[in-house]
């Protein structure tokens, strides 16, 4: 349609006008992050002492189709009120050209009667009158028969498009004490609603279309304003942009003519949303190995796997809880940790005990929470099933107060465990174990509590974020105790270490079992650069296993391609952080493998009181490699089982699974490991293999201690070494010959020739 309009004062040119067409507003958030705005809303419940009173526009502008809107987003919202005498009071006023009250704020006592009675109020019409509703509520909204002190809420839902001034009568409102929220329908005018609302504005300005947005934003600002607690457990408030944005008409004027176009432009005007979302367990992606995670709610979710892998949660190989120990979780509830940092410490404890726990598992298990004190939520082996065991972690709350860690760990050490008896006289002393769960820096001192627990046999896991790595090494004393998370997220990854952690201190007899272990890794091509890290890694995970020391545990490693590399001896290194370093500096060789090589060096050089072997302490070596160029070795590994050397194969994949096998000799020496980056969960396995055969008793003529073809006899408890042209407790030194001192030779006399006669060295 074309407008005809007289424009005496303008040139002849093209002039630009524009008037309001549409209004919207979008909260600039992905999908995900809506859908968990809208599930937050359905949970969002406000339980408080209060007086919210809903102030409905029923003008004509608003229309019969958008005030039914904005009774449905009332009858919403009373769904996330608790509506009862003595908690929420709601009260519904209509206005035009006049106003009603349809429901006072003591009509009704329950939601279901409130709700009834809302769905029947009818659309009146008539001029947008809001000034005088706002005087109208000024004077009889708010009943005199409740204490002064309750908060007072107003909603209003309206299209800002008063007829008359309303500002006044809105500051005397807001001056009285009233919180003014309002809600715009249809096609708002943002202006008149920003002026109207209480401060600050961005949080009491709302679009009625978008229903859970709406509820949700409305009930995170009665939170933020301690009106009411209404965001759930597990969830928090975050603030986002919004953009209010004006679909307006533009009018194109050429000449005298005023020529009306379709064309189109938005204008935006830039806000800010505050909004609860709920914590979903997806989000830090607790499916491994390729497994797609559904979340089941809040705290709740299940892992599709890939064939191959394990169950639920989260797909990793199976792992059993197989070890014979008291296990008590200590878990900080203080209020310093967030009430996020909580649910994710609830959630990793179920996760836990979902992954580890079978029907068969010996391991007791207890729980105990801190803050300013300690609670003991479950005895040690109270719960023996899975399921009885997470009801107790669900019903966990936080306690709040400071973490005092150090006043929690002497309690736990005094009263946390307690022998129970099997028989009359017999007691079930089991190594006991707490594994502490913090994230936030203990407020009391640590470091005696921590030796006061250890002193009394109480070995302490501690599990935490890496910037506390610090605290939780004094805790422990043991930085192999301690299991470190980069981000919060990686928090689900830790369970295979935690599990293998707490088995190996079933095994602590080994710990201070003599042994000298050698480790022989493939560092061929047939394994590869980044695999051979893998490899290395594995190393590492087990040597923390081990005190390393001259005394107790010693290890030397050999890398081997086509020819064996000595990395370092059996006494090149007297602590376990010099493993660590040494093992990470190991090169990889490439090449053709030959495991027989490698073998025969470790029989013939490594192990070998010159590079550090102890007569009397067992020997072991462990292979590790995915069987390529293992057909050389069965004959050099059966000469070192012949020597008293146990030997042990870690194959990756199952090429050739029967070479490795005659390799090790017994199945039970034997781990076959699917993937490379499996390698990780079968530390502990290994570890529990060797110490088996670390606490056998010791022959002290095998292996031989004497160099250079000395025969070892075995002599009044001890042992000596017959030598042939060599000396020394091992016949490591060549004997040197006697030289006589001649005589004066006489004149005419013969010539002695004196020959020595001394044996080759092999």
């Amino acid at each position: 349609m074309v407008l005809h309009e007289q424009r005496l004062s303008l040139p002849s040119c093209l002039l630009l006008s524009v008037r309001p067409s549409l209004l919207v507003q979008e909260i600039l958030v992905d999908h995900d992050t809506i859908l968990k705005i809208k599930a937050a809303a359905e949970m969002m419940q406000c339980s408080a002492a209060v007086d919210v009173l809903f102030l409905l526009d029923g003008s004509y502008s608003v229309g019969k189709g958008s005030f039914e809107r904005s009774k449905h987003l009332t009858l919403t919202l009373c769904d996330a009120l608790d509506i009862r005498p003595d908690k929420v009071r709601v009260g519904v006023i209509q206005f035009s050209s006049t106003v009603r009250t349809e429901i006072s704020l003591n009509s009704y006592s329950s939601r279901d009667k409130l709700k009834k009675h809302l769905k029947k109020i009818t659309y009146r019409g008539g001029s947008t009158q809001t000034g005088l509703a706002l005087k109208y509520v000024l004077k009889k909204g708010f009943s005199a028969d409740r204490n002064s002190s309750i908060p007072r809420v107003l909603l209003l839902l309206s299209d800002g498009r008063s007829q008359g001034a309303v500002q006044q009568a809105a500051t005397e409102l807001k001056q009285s004490g009233v919180t003014v929220y309002t809600v715009g329908i249809r096609y708002p005018r943002w202006e008149e609603l920003h002026a109207l609302a209480s401060a600050p504005v961005e949080q009491h300005v709302f679009f009625a279309e978008h229903y859970s947005d709406a509820v949700n934003g409305l009930c995170t600002a009665l939170s933020t304003s301690a009106v009411c607690k209404a965001v759930p457990p597990g969830c928090k408030v975050q603030s986002f942009s919004c953009e209010r944005k004006t679909l307006e008409t533009v009018k194109e004027l050429q000449g005298n003519f005023v020529l009306s176009t379709s064309r189109k432009k938005y204008k935006i005007h830039p806000a800010a949303c505050h909004r609860t979302v709920c914590y979903d367990p997806c989000d830090s992606q607790p499916c491994q190995n390729l497994g797609t995670c559904v979340s089941e709610g809040l705290e709740k979710f299940h892992c599709v796997c890939p064939p191959g892998y394990g169950s639920d949660p989260h797909c990793a190989p199976a792992l059993n809880l197989d070890c014979s120990v008291d296990v008590l979780f200590l878990v900080e509830g203080s209020t310093a940790l967030s009430l996020e940092g909580f649910m994710r410490f609830k959630s990793f404890l179920k996760r836990f005990l979902q992954t580890v726990v079978g029907a068969d598992t010996p391991t007791k298990i207890g729980l105990a929470q801190y803050g300013d004190d300690v609670k003991l939520e479950a005895k040690v082996g109270k719960h023996r099933d899975v399921t009885a065991l997470l009801r107790m972690v669900d019903a966990l709350q936080p306690r709040g107060g400071k973490a005092m860690t150090g006043k929690a760990l002497q309690y736990i050490t005094r009263h946390g465990f307690q022998s129970s008896p099997i028989f009359a006289d017999v007691h079930d002393d089991l190594p006991r174990v707490v594994v502490l769960l913090t994230a936030t820096p203990s407020t009391d001192h640590v470091v005696e509590p921590a030796k006061y627990a250890r002193d009394r046999e109480v070995f302490i896991i501690a599990v935490g974020p890496e910037d506390l790595k610090a605290q939780l090494n004094n805790i422990t004393g043991n930085p192999q105790r301690s299991l470190t998370y980069s981000s919060p997220d990686r928090l689900g990854t830790k369970i295979p270490e935690l599990r293998a952690k707490i088995c190996a201190v079933d095994n602590q007899g080994c710990l201070g079992q003599p042994l000298d272990l050698i480790f022989v890794l493939d560092g061929s091509s047939g394994v590869g650069r980044d695999n051979f890290i893998q490899l290395k890694d594995f190393v590492r995970s087990v040597s923390v296993q081990f005190d390393i020391n001259r005394d107790v545990a010693q290890m030397g490693l050999v890398v081997f391609g086509r020819r064996p590399v000595t990395v370092f001896d059996l006494d090149t290194h007297n602590s376990g952080s010099d493993i660590l370093k040494a093992v990470a500096e190991a090169s990889f060789l490439g090449g053709a493998a030959s495991t027989g090589s490698a073998l025969l060096h470790v029989h013939t050089y490594s192990l070998t009181v010159g590079k550090g072997a102890r007569p009397g302490v067992n020997k072991a070596v462990v292979v590790l490699t995915d069987g390529t160029g293992a057909e050389d070795a069965v004959v050099p590994a059966q000469k070192l089982r012949d020597n008293g050397v146990f030997v042990f194969v870690v194959g990756i994949g199952d090429l050739q699974q029967e070479s490795l096998l005659r390799i090790a000799g017994r199945a039970d020496h034997m781990i076959t490991v699917p993937f490379y980056e499996d390698l990780k969960y079968f530390d502990d396995v290994l570890v529990q293999m060797v110490c088996v055969e670390a606490k056998r008793p010791v022959d002290l003529c095998r292996p031989n201690p004497c160099m250079n073809d000395g025969m070892c006899v075995l002599w009044d408890s001890s042992y000596r070494c017959q030598c042939r042209g060599w000396e020394g407790p091992h016949c490591e030194t060549r004997k040197r010959c006697p030289i006589p001192t001649p005589t004066q030779p006489q004149l005419n006399s013969p010539v002695h020739l004196f020959v020595c006669v001394c044996h080759r060295q092999h």
